[in-house]
């Protein structure tokens, strides 16, 4: 799929109405707690991207009845799992294959290190380069053992029914790695602390609580006892923002646009990017509706296009938008100026999302300046396209796209079909806010 090509010709605007895929890092949440809790789960809107039906086959491979299908109205698919209770699942028969999702591997190894077999997981190519000692020390330290390839997938995890509490701070701020360890902690033999020098995004906290769960945060620090049960229950998945963050920018890009981005979630630890485009210089009214059911905000979006500005990205805001930095970068090429340090992070996503984002707009025509933990985007001249690599890299893929719209020529965009990992549709609804 990844190896499909895309042309993007340029538009003159972009002009419409769309509701974003199911949010992607609610989608794994949800589906990992319903496998544990005791009963049946529905989950509405649940995301249609390749990485969150990862999730979903590695869960079947452990013996959770998983049931789906395609949602009439609003996006998305409803999902059914009947879930097993805490230390129910079955050893698989096989190893099982998270493709290139990292968000699955992490915190599905949480749990299963609280599971009294080993169970081997493994990914696509560009999965198996990410690390993941990250998650390896905390989980060890908790009593499971873990072999690696130097730190890397595949990953053996040896499970123990006899998990020990910790007290843990991450080395790199990471909500999968946070999540991985509560996951854990709730099979421990008392509680289990992440401590947090910069907040993450707390989707885990908020979807244990719906699940009928007991966290604790106070100080930077998020803490879960062990021995709990969950319970079933029935959620609606929000729209993702940083789907809707490629039309946003799109629309804060091109002159005499406007987009309308419906039924969006909107947790203040995913909106930094609402506050970068402002600072960027787009008009944006956001209209915030009735919480989600496990209490997540959500609400609609209307950006306009407004003259562009300077902006830089500090360091201590890079994981609110760490998601969203390509597409900002590419927000820069049509006539603003971007530079964001302390995102070294992105070295080791899906790509060297560093790397591969200054070769593919320099090709475009942009002028960036690729630095060790960031870029600098200088937005004075137009993009003239050309042809780019997204390295399989649905980020990317969508971000040269959005970058293309404004230069003056067309643009062909190669692994372009690495989109489906987020956002299937991604292609299609582009075309439909050409005006």
């Amino acid at each position: 799929m990844a190896s499909a090509a895309a042309v993007v010709h340029p538009a003159p605007r972009v002009r419409g109405r769309v509701r974003p895929p199911g949010d992607k890092s609610i989608s794994h949440r949800y589906a990992l707690l319903a496998a544990i809790a005791d009963g049946p789960s529905l989950i509405r809107g649940y995301s249609t991207g390749a990485d969150c039906a990862s999730t979903l086959r590695c869960l079947r491979g452990l013996g959770v009845t998983v049931e789906q299908a395609t949602r009439l109205a609003g996006g998305g698919t409803d999902v059914r799992i009947a879930g097993l209770g805490p230390r129910g699942f079955r050893p698989p028969g096989s190893i099982l294959d998270a493709g290139n999702s990292g968000s699955t591997i992490r915190m599905l190894a949480g749990i299963l290190a609280a599971q009294a077999f080993a169970t081997s997981l493994t990914g696509d190519e560009s999965l198996c380069r990410r690390p993941m000692r990250r998650i390896i020390v905390p989980l060890e330290r908790m009593g499971a053992r873990i072999a690696s390839e130097d730190g890397r997938p595949p990953l053996t995890i040896h499970g123990t029914a006899s998990l020990s509490p910790i007290d843990f701070t991450p080395e790199v701020p990471s909500a999968q790695v946070k999540s991985a360890v509560l996951l854990a902690g709730l099979h421990a033999d008392g509680t289990t602390r992440v401590h947090e020098t910069i907040a993450t995004r707390d989707h885990t906290e908020r979807a244990l609580v719906a699940f009928g769960g007991r966290v604790t945060t106070a100080d930077g620090t998020v803490a879960v006892e062990g021995g709990q049960r969950l319970r079933g229950c029935d959620l609606l998945v929000p729209g993702d923002i940083s789907s809707a963050a490629f039309w946003m920018v799109a629309a804060s890009a091109l002159p005499d646009s406007e987009v309308v981005v419906d039924e969006v979630g909107l947790n203040p630890t995913r909106t930094g990017i609402i506050d970068v485009l402002q600072r960027m210089g787009a008009d944006i009214t956001i209209d915030r509706g009735a919480a989600a059911d496990d209490g997540e905000p959500m609400g609609t979006i209307t950006v306009r296009h407004r003259e562009l500005r300077r902006t830089h990205i500090e360091p201590d805001e890079v994981p609110g938008v760490i998601d969203e930095l390509p597409v900002l970068a590419a927000l820069a090429t049509h006539g603003g100026e971007l530079s964001v340090s302390g995102a070294g992070e992105l070295r080791v996503k899906e790509s060297d999302r560093i790397s591969a984002l200054a070769d593919g707009l320099r090709r475009m025509g942009a002028d960036i300046e690729e630095q060790p933990d960031g870029f600098h985007v200088r937005g004075a001249r137009r993009l003239r396209g050309g042809e780019v690599d997204a390295h399989n890299d649905h980020r990317l893929a969508m971000a040269f796209a959005v970058a293309a719209l404004g230069a003056t020529g067309p643009t062909t965009i190669h692994d372009a079909g690495a989109a489906a990992v987020s956002y299937p549709e991604f292609f299609s609804v582009l075309e439909s806010l050409r005006a």
